[in-house]
Order: structure tokens, then C-alpha cells, then sequence
């Protein structure tokens, strides 16, 4: 115990057992343990110190944050009234004692009983018991040499479901460099810093526009991606989860994947081709994946009765090995994503890259949204109130489509809300691409748009495709503005209109890892200031249409991206520093 970082004091029963609980500044977390405990000092770590959850427990062991005290603290103050002040904190017995009858242990159960979430870890093969002779005691000390606790530990480093480039190519080795990070006193927030540092770099010698740079390019953004899987392996080899952590794991993946297409896009424009619309497409593309994936999951996680046919043989699937490996690589995850970014960095030019990883995405966006289809439209679920919260957060709806919610309310259906999405953006894309090019027509379309997308969130979100509105939305305003900047021929409007569809993408990010770790969206006020998704492209197409090939439109698009930037990184910065900021860290989606 004190190996793990507690202070340990001995109490003869639960009276006292109280009293000093009771004596512990209200900062620190607290740990009450049987003395007659046997077990791997990593399931101790893995019940006692994980800063993730505010009550945890493994057998003869329970832990309380400092938000949870209060609520140990009656549970345990209870028990003594029930079975009497001299109660030992180990009970006796001539049988061995289950899980539910030590101390720990039924303090646990009464925890969750009174709706105190009690987190048990998965121990595997680790030993975690509590016997009561001396039997049982060198029964469990067999066990306990029988296992060797520390390759568990390594073991337990590594995602339990990760890509196969991932799994098969990096996991192997760079499960050790995490345990040297962790003897070394490294830790993950370091590791992460360092891979955004090698990928930026990477970024950089791409920007070189040499082959040299680009093969330096390549190989240092495999170094990033080395890093990157080891920072969340440190995370769980050590269980040096902050809050922190969790805003740099989910932020600079982005980062450094973004920054690395910009980089191939300067290196290709110093060799004479201009391949940035392609830089800017793969990132619209990419974004829109992941938020179609993260609305996917966010109304479907607590839904009741989420069962469907496709589901059930996604299922059967994943009882064949080779299914499971294939699908994984179908998806095009950010581990074979970034090894085949990085190959065709080295050997080809950034115009085969960028036509690789869009063919690659559009694959991948594909068949994974047409599963998500097929198992909303098969499934009988009911989404629940907190789902509908989620997706309109996700909207990101300003001020322009919550008035228009707050007068008119859209049909009754099913399918009201994604068609009506839908219709809005094909309106503003199509009059993007094809109306003169600083036609007013477009600003009469992104009105339309406007209109048409309040209506679609103007009742909750939760028809069976209504997860369908945020990625709708998003590819509606990302799409604008690439198009409005492709067909400007203003120089660099199309770098301009890159930073601000990076800027934008942040705060759309940022808004999924808060509601991921429980904590909501942004405030309204930020969503407000920023015009939501419906008011940043009415407002780049009143640019498009005063400045008409001015070269103030790419000012214009760069003054916006650095106001949208400062103030979302401002707020960003500030809640992810905050103790209200969730101590999760981002176990991350497959893509």
C-alpha cells in the first residue's frame, strides 16, 4: 500500500476504522483494505489508484475520492450501528470469505445500493482474495507465484481492441518504452508533448518539398505514432489518467495529422503543384468520419432495447478471427491511416498521398455508415432523453437556427430531421458549386440553409436516423467554405479557408470529448460568439459575394479562423485545466 502512494494506519474495528477516515483532510483519497488481504500489488493498483472513478473495489479493498467520502463515510458509520461498535473490520469465519462479506466488500454493496457508482476492474488472471486459515492463505500465495503480476501489467498496458497495424506492428515493442518511460519518472502528458513535437517536424521536412524531407517526413511521423500509442500505454501501465491528459490525447491527434497535410501541401506547392483543395478535402472528409461515428454512438450507447439483425451478425463476425482483423482494416484506423500516409510520403508525391487517403476514407466512410444505416433502420430502439441532448450539442446550432427553432416546429416523422438536414445541404452546396461564382444567389441559399436547419433540430433528436444531423451539418459548412475558397482564385483563400475549417473542427472536437466525459457541451455563450455551424457560413458567403476575386476574401478567411481559434482555444484551455474537466483518458475510436 504504501508502494502505491498511501498512507497506511491500522484500525482494530469499524469504529475506529471510521474515526480515522473521518481524520483525512477532505483532499485526499481514502482506501480501506482487509488485513487479511492476498493478492498482486498491480490489482491493488488497478482497484485502489485509478483516478478515473470516484469509488472503486476489488475483493477485501475499496477506494473513495474525495467526492465519494461522504458517502463511504455513511455507509461505513451505518454498519456500525448495525452490528455494534467492536465489529472487527475483517469479519471471522471457518469459511473463506466471498467478495460481499468483508468490510470493503459490503461497504460496497451498500454504496451501490444508495446509487453510488462502484467501479469492480477486470483482474484476469491476477489474484485479489481474502482468506480466512491458513489453508486458504498458502492457497492464494500459490497463486499469487503462479502469475507473473508484472507481464500482466504490460499485458494490460496494450488497448483490448486496437487496429491490426497497431496491434501487430507497434504494440509489441512500444508496450516497453512505456515501462521505461514509467521507471524513469516520464509521464504520459510528456510523451504525448513529445509526439506532437516529432510530428510537427514531420510536418516541417514535408514542407521542404525534397525527397529527402519527404522519406525524414515519413519515417518521423511512424516515430509520432510510436509515441502516441505509448502515452496511452504509460497511461494505463501507471494509471496516470488527468484531466490533462485527456484534453492533450484528444486534441493533438487532430493536430498532428492536420498540420502534417498542410506540411505535404507547402512541400508540394515549392515543387510547383498546388494540392492544397486535396489538404483540405481529406481533413473535411476525415472530421466528417469521425463526428458520423461519434453521433452514431452517442444516441445508441443508453438506448433501450438496442438490439438489432445486424448488430447480432456483426456479432458472429467477431467470433471469426480473420472478420475481426479485416474489418478493423476496412475502417482505415488512425495506425494504418498513418503507416500508409507515411509509405507514400517516402516513395511518391503528395498529390498520390492525398489521392490515396481520400479514396482510402471514402472506402471507410462508406461501409461504416452504411452499417450504421442498416442497424438504425433494423433495430427497435427508444433513444432516451440524454441521447437527444447529445446530437443537438453535436449540431452546434447558433443563434440564426435556434430562433428559427424557437418559432417553428418541423413535422412529426421519423425522418423529418436528417431529410430537412439534408435538404439544406445539398441547397447550399450545390448553389456553391454551380451559381456564378460571388453571386448573391449563394447568400440566399446559406439563408435557406439556415432556416431549413433550425427546423431540423426545432424538436428533440430522436428518430431513428436523427444521428444523421450533426455530420450532416458539418459537411454542409466544411464543404461551403472549401468550395467557396476553391472557386474564389484569390491566392491562398484555399490555405485560409484550411485554417479555418481546422479552427472550426476544434471546437467540434472539443465539444464530443466533453460530452464524452459526462460533463456536457461548451457553454451557449461560446456557441453564441461563434455563430454555430448555419451563422460561419452565411457569413463566408457574404464574404464570397462582396469580395469577389479580391484578395481581401482570403484576409477575411484568415481574420475569421484566428477570432474562431482565439476564442474556442481560450475556453478550451480554460475547462480542460479546470477541476471540472473530466480524468478520463481517450481510449480512442478504431478511425
Amino acid at each position: 500500500m504504501r508502494s502505491l502512494g498511501f498512507d497506511v494506519r491500522a484500525a482494530a474495528d469499524a469504529s475506529e476504522a471510521a474515526e480515522l477516515l473521518a481524520a483525512v483532510p477532505a483532499s485526499r483519497r481514502v482506501a480501506l483494505v482487509d488485513p487479511r488481504f492476498v493478492g498482486h500489488v498491480h490489482a491493488l493498483r488497478l482497484g485502489l489508484t485509478d483516478p478515473r472513478f470516484a469509488v472503486a473495489t476489488v475483493p477485501g479493498a475499496l477506494t473513495a475520492q474525495p467526492e465519494a467520502r461522504d458517502a463511504l463515510l455513511r455507509a461505513l458509520r451505518r454498519a456500525v450501528a448495525a452490528v455494534g461498535a467492536e465489529s472487527p473490520v475483517a469479519p471471522a469465519g471457518a469459511e473463506p470469505v466471498a467478495e460481499d462479506r468483508t468490510v470493503p466488500g459490503r461497504l460496497a454493496v451498500a454504496l451501490d445500493a444508495e446509487g453510488t457508482a462502484v467501479q469492480r476492474p477486470e483482474l484476469g488472471s491476477l489474484t485479489a482474495e481474502v482468506p480466512t486459515g491458513p489453508e486458504d492463505r498458502s492457497a492464494a500465495q500459490a497463486a499469487v507465484d503462479a502469475v507473473d503480476g508484472e507481464a500482466v501489467r504490460l499485458r494490460s498496458a496494450v488497448k483490448a481492441h486496437d487496429g491490426f497495424f497497431t496491434t501487430f506492428f507497434i504494440s509489441p515493442y512500444s508496450r516497453y518504452i512505456a515501462r521505461w518511460c514509467a521507471r524513469r519518472g516520464f509521464t504520459p502528458n510528456q510523451v504525448t508533448t513529445a509526439s506532437l513535437i516529432t510530428a510537427l517536424v514531420a510536418a516541417g521536412s514535408a514542407a521542404t518539398g525534397t525527397r529527402g524531407g519527404y522519406v525524414a517526413a515519413g519515417v518521423l511521423l511512424l516515430l509520432s505514432f510510436v509515441l502516441d500509442c505509448t502515452d496511452g500505454q504509460l497511461a494505463r501501465y501507471s494509471l496516470q489518467y488527468s484531466t490533462m491528459g485527456a484534453w492533450l490525447d484528444a486534441t493533438f491527434d487532430r493536430a498532428k495529422e492536420y498540420a502534417y497535410y498542410a506540411g505535404l501541401a507547402l512541400g508540394a506547392a515549392r515543387g510547383g503543384d498546388d494540392v492544397w483543395v486535396l489538404a483540405l478535402g481529406a481533413m473535411v472528409l476525415q472530421a466528417c468520419r469521425h463526428v458520423v461515428d461519434f453521433s452514431f454512438n452517442e444516441a445508441n450507447h443508453d438506448a433501450v432495447s438496442n438490439t438489432s439483425p445486424t448488430a447480432a451478425l456483426s456479432d458472429r463476425l467477431d467470433s471469426v478471427g480473420w472478420t475481426v482483423w479485416l474489418r478493423r482494416m476496412i475502417v482505415l484506423p488512425i495506425g494504418e491511416r498513418w503507416a500508409m500516409i507515411a509509405v507514400l510520403t517516402a516513395v511518391t508525391t503528395p498529390r498520390i498521398v492525398f489521392y490515396a487517403l481520400l479514396v482510402g476514407c471514402a472506402l471507410a466512410a462508406c461501409y461504416t455508415t452504411a452499417g450504421r444505416l442498416l442497424r438504425s433502420l433494423t433495430r427497435k430502439a427508444q433513444r432516451t432523453d440524454r441521447a437527444a441532448v447529445a446530437l443537438a450539442d453535436l449540431a452546434d446550432s447558433g443563434p440564426l437556427a435556434q430562433a428559427v427553432a424557437g418559432v417553428v416546429r418541423r413535422p412529426r416523422g421519423g425522418f423529418t430531421a436528417p431529410l430537412l438536414a439534408l435538404v439544406g445541404a445539398v441547397v447550399i452546396v450545390t448553389t456553391a458549386l454551380f451559381a456564378p461564382y460571388g453571386s448573391w444567389l449563394t447568400v440566399g441559399a446559406a439563408a435557406v440553409y439556415a432556416v431549413v436547419s433550425g427546423l431540423a433540430v426545432s424538436r428533440p433528436l430522436k428518430g431513428a436516423l436523427d444521428w444523421l444531423v450533426p455530420p450532416v451539418f458539418r459537411a454542409a459548412e466544411y464543404c461551403t467554405v472549401l468550395v467557396l475558397a476553391a472557386r474564389s482564385d484569390v491566392p491562398h483563400a484555399v490555405p485560409a479557408a484550411f485554417g479555418l475549417v481546422s479552427a472550426v473542427a476544434y471546437h467540434h472536437y472539443d465539444t464530443v470529448y466533453r460530452i464524452r466525459g459526462g460533463t456536457g457541451a461548451p457553454p451557449r455563450w461560446l456557441v453564441r460568439t461563434i455563430g454555430g455551424h448555419e451563422g460561419r457560413t452565411l457569413v463566408v458567403a457574404v464574404l464570397a459575394a462582396v469580395l469577389t476575386r479580391s484578395s481581401g476574401f482570403t484576409t477575411a478567411l484568415t481574420a475569421l479562423a484566428a477570432a474562431v481559434a482565439l476564442v474556442v482555444l481560450v475556453e478550451s484551455i480554460r475547462f480542460w485545466v479546470s477541476s471540472s474537466a473530466p480524468a478520463v483518458h481517450d481510449e480512442g475510436e478504431l478511425a
